[in-house]
């Protein structure tokens, strides 16, 4: 991602990020609570290096059901510590005894019963507390540049961790469009990363023409908290209100089957992008995926940061699902 053009410019500092999971700190937000009936025990498990897949096979092995019988919302980082909820279907077994889950890296802090399974998706976002150390850099910019991205949010890229290692994802998509044949969990990670690949292009197009977080003629409108966007219409006072105060965003393609409504200088940039990327675009729609929008600007929910000793500095924020707190940081330092 270090080809990504910057909103705010050069990054003020350097920095080690994760230098232990301890340093990166992240807490589900499902937005609800459990029903306290039903056949599925709903978890809130704090892990330590250790994937969300590996959790959950742990957990259906002790509850002594299948792997499918296990939800959970979405992946969390391996290298941190991190609190998420998973649900269990016991389908009419009693509950085991979730303190005396047997891994030192996995704890289970609370269980309750839930009447459904946890899907993918279904929270609201994740907060987050992370801690830069070894920064070096120019600190009274660096608090300049926070005071903005708290005010104006940063480009909402999809991070890296979508790409694969040294972002191979892209290529092997555009081999599996060609013809090679992969298995179905494989397919759909490689699916995920052509359309990331393809939003973050148009995102940086837009980051380059200073209109990731304004309108450009034809826009259509993501709205905050929501998968739902609408447009175009002519931009008059209600929407700069409603930009101005985060309640819709500029939004980009997911690209997938039929007509984006897209108009003028959105359609236009949107278009070109595509024909430059005409092979995975056609691969997309050959996979029906469908076609969705993105909000371009994201805005950190609460942000706040403090100098720690030892040149460390740590930063508070939330962010709603499928949001990545690295775009957040690569704002603000090189890590």
């Amino acid at each position: 991602m270090s080809d990504l053009p910057y909103a705010n410019g050069t990054p003020p500092l350097s920095a080690q990020l994760r230098s232990s999971p301890e340093d990166f700190r992240v807490e589900e937000i499902l937005g609800y609570e459990a029903d306290g009936e039903g056949e599925h025990a709903l978890l809130l498990v704090e892990k330590r290096g250790a994937t969300t897949d590996w959790v959950a096979r742990e957990l259906a092995n002790y509850a002594g059901v299948p792997q499918v019988a296990v939800g959970y919302a979405g992946l969390k980082d391996r290298h941190a510590v991190t609190r998420q909820t998973f649900s269990v279907q016991l389908a009419g077994k009693p509950d085991p005894d979730w303190s005396a889950f047997p891994h030192a890296e996995v704890k289970v802090l609370s269980a309750a019963r839930h009447k459904r399974k946890l899907k993918r998706g279904a929270l609201r976002g994740n907060r987050f507390v992370l801690v830069l150390r070894g920064v070096q850099g120019d600190r009274a910019r660096a608090g300049e540049v926070l005071e903005r991205i708290a005010a104006r949010g940063v480009p909402n890229y999809f991070g890296e961790q979508r790409f694969g290692r040294g972002g191979g994802n892209v290529e092997q998509a555009r081999a599996m469009f060609a013809g090679r044949r992969v298995d179905r969990d494989k397919r759909q990670f490689l699916l995920s990363a052509a359309r990331s690949h393809l939003f973050n292009e148009v995102l940086a197009a837009r980051v380059e023409r200073d209109a990731w977080d304004k309108p450009l003629d034809g826009e259509l409108w993501s709205l905050a908290g929501s998968r739902s966007w609408f447009g175009p219409e002519p931009f008059d006072a209600v929407l700069a209100e409603r930009l101005g105060r985060g309640d819709i965003h500029p939004s980009g393609p997911l690209w997938g089957q039929g007509e984006s409504p897209a108009g003028a200088e959105v359609a236009q940039l949107e278009n070109e992008l595509a024909g430059a990327n005409a092979d995975l675009v056609a691969g997309l729609v050959a996979a029906r995926m469908e076609q969705e929008r993105r909000p371009l600007r994201l805005i950190p929910d609460q942000l706040r940061w403090q100098w720690l000793e030892d040149d460390a500095l740590e930063l508070t924020f939330g962010l709603p699902a499928g949001a990545y707190a690295t775009v957040v940081v690569r704002e603000l330092a090189t890590t």
